[in-house]
This record gives C-alpha cells, sequence and structure tokens, in this order.
C-alpha cells in the first residue's frame, strides 16, 4: 500500500481518500464491512435478548410469588370467614356455606369470562361491515 500512496497521495493531500483502488476492491471491501457489520449487529441482538429474557424472568417470579401471597391471603381471609360463621352455625355448616358461596361466585365469573372470549364476542363486526363500502369507494375512485 505504501507504494499506491507515493505517486498520488503526495499531490493530492493525505487527508482525501485514495481513488486508484479497483472497483473489485471496493467491492470486496464493501463485503467485508457487511459481514462485519452482521456480525456485530447478531451479537448486539444476542446480548440485549439475554438481558431482556433476565429481566422477564424476575419479571415472571416476582408475579409467580406475588400471585401466590395473594391466594395465601385469600384463603386465610376463606378460613377468617369460616370461624366468624361457625361462631353463629356448626363449624361444619360454615366451611359448607362458605364454600358454596365461592363455588357460585367462582362459576358466575367463569361464564362471564367465557362469554367474553367466544368468537361472537370478539368478532369486528363494524370493521367488517365497512369494507364492502370502503372497497366501493375505492373502486370508485379508481375507474
Amino acid at each position: 500500500m505504501a507504494a499506491d500512496e507515493s505517486g498520488l497521495g503526495s499531490e493530492r493531500g493525505a487527508a482525501r481518500p485514495k481513488t486508484d483502488r479497483s472497483m473489485a476492491g471496493l467491492l470486496a471491501d464493501l463485503a467485508d464491512q457487511i459481514g462485519s457489520l452482521f456480525r456485530q449487529e447478531v451479537a448486539l441482538l444476542k446480548a440485549e435478548l439475554l438481558e431482556k429474557l433476565g429481566l422477564i424472568g424476575q419479571g415472571v417470579g416476582a408475579v409467580a410469588i406475588g400471585a401466590l401471597m395473594v391466594f395465601s391471603g385469600w384463603l386465610a381471609l376463606l378460613a377468617a370467614a369460616v370461624l366468624g360463621l361457625a361462631v353463629v352455625v356448626a363449624p361444619w355448616l360454615a366451611a359448607l356455606i362458605v364454600g358454596l358461596v365461592m363455588l357460585g361466585l367462582g362459576a358466575a365469573l367463569r361464564y362471564f369470562g367465557e362469554s367474553r372470549l367466544a368468537a361472537q364476542s370478539l368478532a369486528m363486526r363494524r370493521t367488517l361491515g365497512s369494507l364492502p363500502e370502503n372497497e366501493a369507494w375505492i373502486r370508485e375512485r379508481v375507474s
């Protein structure tokens, strides 16, 4: 490379890029640089993915432990309801009453949730209904 710089480089100045390189050499350099850039981007993606997966793991763990603690608190409240009702009625009857109330509430919530998730509830009727109108409008404008 020193031989290449001795001829034209001294007349044009050191800051200017070399123009005597062949097109094949330039394309080879470009291919090398693109490959290097691609490898660096893949390495960055891997590093970020590992970082985000770590955060997701921490978040999922915290949510799971929190849900377990909330569930434990809920069970304690149910036990308190049974014990409070046992002052008025027999303990077995208090547990039965609280259990049946909870089953009823759970079944009602499940039915409500299933009705909200039904395919008919999630269909985008207004959007699907407007598509023929939009198609007609587009056809009118195009023709």
